[in-house]
């Protein structure tokens, strides 16, 4: 059974929430976005196809994460700035 473009990113997803705490802030979610999608653009200019990827996966990882982690703060009455 082969494994879908979602199930990957979801998989990266549960990983970086297992083993990180939610971001802090705007501005820690987006910092480690645009750290993502620095690595990517990397892979883009110098990588293969199989890094490009997964670096690829990581960024649509990440920012799931960073709605995600929005919509809780938000939920609790945090703001969200």
């Amino acid at each position: 059974m082969s494994t879908t473009i979602e199930e990957e990113v979801l998989e990266e997803l549960a990983m970086a929430m297992k083993n990180w705490p939610p971001f802090n802030s705007n501005h820690e979610g987006f910092a480690i976005l645009k750290e993502e999608v620095d690595e990517l653009w990397e892979e883009v200019k110098f990588g293969t196809v199989s890094r490009m990827r997964e670096e690829a996966i990581q960024v649509a990882a990440m920012a799931i994460r960073f709605v995600h982690d929005l919509d809780k703060r938000e939920s609790k009455g945090h703001p969200v700035s």
